[in-house]
């Protein structure tokens, strides 16, 4: 050791300033000498306990000089600047992804050895980070310090609240640079990237089935193991995803309580006069051009466009007009490749509900387009059709 080295007593750990073992034995000692005026926390050195007086001025004196955001601390103002530069100076040695700070590739690696050294000091579970222990004691004390300044509701963690702030202001940061969606959390414009990509990351350990999302590949996974970890606390049916759940649980909350005398069929009231017509032939709204009559208006006005030519629906993408705002939706899923529709057997996705429905009846067996002459039936109806003119050669 150099004469000009100072060590630490307990531990040995060796200082080139006198000043900082000082600093240092606090960490032995316990000590925090500085203490803030406004809430009473306290610190081991002046510095941070003026980094931490910041967060009551809300005072950020570092500037970036790219794009002028502001910080209350110079480092974090350095890792930002990162994000202009690109620069990742530091790597893992296991799997080669790189990060801006150190700090970050020392959380990175305990994915690799496992090691979570914060702990409950109340249930015993264990973090891999301190921040992420923090936000976990919150279950047990009931603490939500983050509150919404529109409609206060109290949030656990901040990143809970700032994703709740933006349903109020609209803000949707994360932009797809191929179409031009955007949306308010990073996590969904990753998944919408994978319809642009084709990348499918999650894969069923049974079948090889892959997905975009890790959800729609543990729900598919139900289908092997028979899984249903949803149950209605009324009658305890369960049910392989939180959306069946909640279309059930519409039966007991009365939500859907006027049922179709003739068939059966639940509805809410205002549809149930609708639903009717299907069985009593009524269509009170005709066509003043050709006559043709319709169950709902909606239906007859856009009929009316195959008259006019009106097309008020456009693709912001190549400019194609519709009638109808569904088959522009549609149209606008051949240039992202979205497919919303997955079946629940299988995985395989689709770009149309009723693709998916005729997909299905390859795993049911069901053909309901039957031919006339012989009987043969028939999965799809164009089918049938084609079936049909073999009998009128």
């Amino acid at each position: 050791m150099g004469k000009d080295s100072y060590s630490c007593q307990v531990c040995g750990s060796c200082f080139t300033n006198k000043q900082h073992v000082v600093i240092h034995m606090r960490t032995h000692t316990g000590e925090k000498p500085y203490y803030c005026e406004i809430c009473g926390s306290s610190f081991t050195q002046k510095q941070n306990m003026l980094q931490h007086m910041r967060t009551h001025t809300k005072e950020k004196p570092y500037t970036c000089r790219v794009c002028g955001s502001c910080f209350a601390r110079k480092d974090t103002m350095l890792k930002h600047m990162q994000t202009h530069t690109g620069e990742k100076p530091y790597s893992c040695e296991v799997c080669g992804i790189c990060f801006t700070s150190k700090y970050y590739l020392t959380i990175h690696m305990r994915k690799h050895t496992g090691e979570k050294p914060y702990f409950c000091e109340v249930c015993g579970s264990s973090f891999a980070q301190k921040y992420t222990m923090l936000q976990h004691m919150r279950i047990h004390t009931g603490e939500k310090p983050y509150s919404c300044e529109v409609c206060d509701t109290l949030f656990t963690r901040k990143n809970s609240w700032v994703y709740h702030m933006r349903k109020h202001t609209g803000e949707k940061p994360y932009s797809c640079k191929i179409c031009g969606s955007s949306f308010a959390r990073k996590e969904r414009l990753d998944n919408h990237m994978r319809m642009h990509t084709g990348e499918k990351p999650y894969s069923c350990e049974i079948c090889g089935s892959s997905y975009t999302q890790k959800q729609n590949m543990l729900q598919h996974m139900r289908t092997h193991t028979g899984e249903k970890p949803y149950s209605c606390e009324i009658c305890g049916s369960s049910f392989t995803s939180k959306k069946y759940l909640a279309s059930h649980m519409q039966t007991h909350t009365g939500r859907k309580r006027y049922s179709c005398e003739i068939c059966g069929f639940y509805t809410s009231k205002t549809y149930l006069s609708i639903h009717m017509r299907t069985h009593t032939g009524e269509k009170p709204y005709a066509c003043e051009i050709c006559g043709s009559s319709f169950t709902q208006k909606p239906n007859m006005l856009q009929h009316l466009r195959t008259h006019t030519g009106e097309k008020p629906y456009s693709c912001e993408i190549c400019g194609s007009s519709f009638t109808q705002k569904q088959n522009m939706l549609q149209h606008i899923r051949t240039h992202t490749g979205e497919k919303l529709y997955s079946c629940e057997i299988c995985g395989c996705s689709f770009t149309k509900k009723q693709y998916v429905l005729k997909h299905m009846r390859t795993h049911t067996g069901e053909k309901p387009h039957s031919c006339k002459v012989c009987g043969f039936s028939f999965t799809q109806k164009q089918n049938m059709l084609n079936h049909m003119k073999t009998h009128d050669g």
